[in-house]
């Protein structure tokens, strides 16, 4: 599955791949046509990606072949242990939570799973973790503050689910729970927007020391298509609503809300999955490698000066 502005780029990648296959199995004539092939792909990848408008962001931040958390999970994160349930209700399969070891240091692993294949999508909810989920969270959270284990978070939701049954479980207390357990957190704490970071539900993994975004992730307090209902009564209008809500990586570094933004290969983290997941624990290395000369005492005033500082306001 590849966006409309994305085919001219398939039809190079499937060639390249062709090329790559024959050069494998003893054909070393293809060796030029592959390396102009690929040549052409960065520099058309490069051109497309560059003038990308902010909706066409977020078709990107939800395109089914991006990294997701169990990838960045199986990629980064060695002799993972999963945590499963609440301890009240049942276990959220939107929300992966468990231990492992990020090059060689024990860490808290959190994040939102959207599935992929038909069946897991629904077996994940698309992502969209009931009230049980940001419990299963909040019990992780904890355990890292009592071993004094870092937390590293991967954001990548629509938003919390709406249904009435999380509503009845207390869907909203869930949310404020895990934001305040985060925020008060005296270990070092790493959020990564890795692709759609909608409202509550992504800000409920997203009260960190750092926080990170992707090259074409969104972070908002509301999905265009929400945005574009409430304010135009007009599902069309989502360009207009992408483009107001500044929800793109560069909006976001602008204003304050993230701290940096991770690149993509060719821009969009898609075509090369692993070499996007070795992209991001470099910068998740180099945070942590920073939050870890600080005190618990010091992570925990700066965690809250930032947050306290965003967004502005006037007193009368």
């Amino acid at each position: 599955m590849f966006l409309k502005f994305e085919e001219k780029l398939a039809e190079i990648k499937e060639k390249i791949e062709n090329l790559k296959a024959l050069y494998r199995s003893g054909n070393p004539q293809v060796e030029k046509e592959l390396r102009d092939l690929q040549r052409e792909f960065k520099e058309k990848a490069k051109k497309i990606y560059s003038n990308l408008s902010p909706w066409e962001r977020v078709q990107l931040a939800r395109h089914p072949r991006r990294p997701h958390t169990s990838d960045y999970i199986k990629g980064l994160i060695k002799n993972f242990v999963e945590i499963h349930g609440d301890r009240r209700f049942g276990d959220d399969k939107a929300i992966i939570a468990g231990f492992g070891f990020f090059k060689g240091m024990p860490v808290a692993v959190i994040g939102h799973e959207k599935g992929k294949k038909t069946s897991e999508r629904k077996e994940r909810n698309f992502g969209m973790p009931h009230p049980e989920g940001y419990r299963k969270a909040v019990r992780v959270m904890k355990l890292a503050q009592k071993y004094r284990m870092p937390l590293i978070t991967f954001i990548d939701t629509p938003g919390a689910f709406p249904g009435i049954g999380a509503e009845e479980r207390g869907q909203s207390e869930a949310i404020a729970e895990s934001m305040i357990t985060m925020g008060r957190l005296k270990v070092p704490t790493v959020a990564v927007v890795i692709g759609e970071g909608g409202s509550g539900g992504a800000l409920a993994l997203g009260v960190a020391d750092r926080v990170l975004i992707m090259e074409n992730a969104y972070y908002s307090v509301i999905s265009p298509e929400g945005c574009a209902a409430i304010l135009w009564k007009d599902q069309s209008k989502v360009k207009e609503a992408s483009k107001a809500l500044k929800i793109t990586a560069e909006d976001l570094k602008a204003l304050g809300v993230v701290d940096d933004i991770i690149p993509e290969p060719f821009h969009a983290g898609h075509w090369y999955p692993e070499r996007t997941v070795r992209i991001v624990g470099f910068f998740l290395r180099r945070c942590l490698k920073e939050l870890l000369k600080k005190s618990p005492t010091q992570l925990l005033e700066e965690r809250l000066k930032k947050f306290a500082s965003m967004g502005v306001y006037e007193s009368f």
